[in-house]
């Protein structure tokens, strides 16, 4: 089994980690091919999983050429029974440097048409379509995703793996577990705490939950926001960030913020099935999320709020709300726990090894 990724951190990295690791207790010999350095290949190390240097960049370029090539010579050497490429970039040189040739899974985990607009994401969405002839599955991680890929008309083979959380490791946090993670992350015992983690991109929408955060301040004074995460919209969000926003460093073990936080809140543009959100379910968190797929399908009544995306108001209302309400947050974070237990991570790797290994019969 080989996969391949470009992504070193984040959510695509912790989903490879894991399902690799899975993969490997079932006696397959698995191979990862991603960038050194980075989650993922620490997390693959820690996990006794082997892995290949393949150096891909995020955005596609020249450099597209050479890592297709290298890719290539990765496969050869492997020889794997089936090859599973994880998000956009692997994606694109994985089955360029295939083209069929071996038993193909496609995984998203995200549409990257969603990320551009213009002339850029036409061509990824022709892409996409044209590529779908030299893929045996494309794996989705919700029902958002694939109702994206029909309606698009991008391939003809689609099965839905839901994202999964480990409710072994994310589970709610008691009183003590919530104060001492706000003593070790320097949160005030009393101070009304939201919490946003994720990459600082336009696609995650911190830039709206900035604007937002005033009208917040003004009805639940003392109230802090910590935005967990590094991107490329860091800069320019510090340089404009409203009194009462901490920003952190992405961290390799969320689970104190989930525990310190009254809200967790995920204002994203798009999304796939975020685990950020079934990590936060999972811990009992109260939460506030755009209204898109990907978020909303994870929200049944009384988990939490769904909002219109990019609405500043909707967003400050519903984090006013639950941080002025302390019955309201822990009626939500039970609700919440009990939702996670939908996505339990072993149904979703036992599902993926499944369709994997009716691939490998089939070569």
């Amino acid at each position: 089994m080989l996969h391949a990724a470009q992504p070193t951190g984040a959510g695509v990295a912790r989903y490879v980690a894991t399902v690799a690791a899975d993969q490997l207790t079932r006696g397959w010999r698995v191979v990862v091919a991603c960038p050194s350095g980075g989650h993922l290949a620490a997390e693959l190390g820690a996990r006794g999983v082997a892995r290949l240097h393949w150096p891909a960049t995020r955005s596609p370029g020249v450099d597209t050429v050479a890592e297709t090539r290298r890719l290539r010579l990765l496969v050869r050497a492997v020889q794997p029974d089936v090859v599973h490429l994880h998000s956009a970039k692997a994606g694109l040189a994985g089955r360029l440097a295939m083209r069929g040739a071996r038993p193909t899974l496609f995984q998203p985990h995200g549409w990257s048409w969603l990320a551009a607009g213009g002339a850029t994401g036409r061509g990824a969405l022709a892409w996409e379509r044209l590529a779908a002839r030299w893929t045996d599955l494309v794996v989705c991680v919700g029902e958002g995703e694939a109702a994206h890929a029909r309606h698009r008309r991008v391939g003809a083979r689609h099965v839905v793996i839901r994202n999964g959380v480990d409710l072994v490791s994310f589970t709610p946090a008691g009183q003590r577990a919530r104060a001492a993670a706000r003593d070790r992350l320097g949160v005030g015992a009393q101070a009304p705490l939201a919490v946003c983690l994720g990459r600082v991109t336009r696609q995650k929408g911190q830039d709206v939950l900035l604007t937002a955060w005033p009208q917040v301040r003004r009805r639940c004074a003392g109230a802090q926001l910590c935005i967990v995460g590094d991107g490329d919209l860091l800069p320019a969000l510090r340089g404009c960030a409203p009194p009462g926003v901490r920003f952190v460093p992405p961290v390799a073990d969320p689970r104190p913020w989930y525990a310190a936080a009254d809200v967790v809140v995920l204002p994203s543009r798009w999304e796939g099935l975020s685990l950020t959100l079934l990590e936060a379910l999972a811990s009992g968190c109260s939460v506030v999320v755009s209204d898109i797929p990907g978020l909303a399908e994870a929200i049944t009544p009384g988990v939490g709020a769904r909002v219109p995306v990019g609405d500043t108001h909707a967003v400050a209302g519903a984090l006013t709300r639950r941080l002025a309400d302390a019955d309201l947050r822990s009626t939500e974070g039970q609700a919440a726990a009990l939702a996670a237990k939908a996505f339990d991570v072993r149904h979703t790797h036992d599902r993926l090894a499944t369709i994997t290994a009716q691939l490998a019969r089939r070569r």
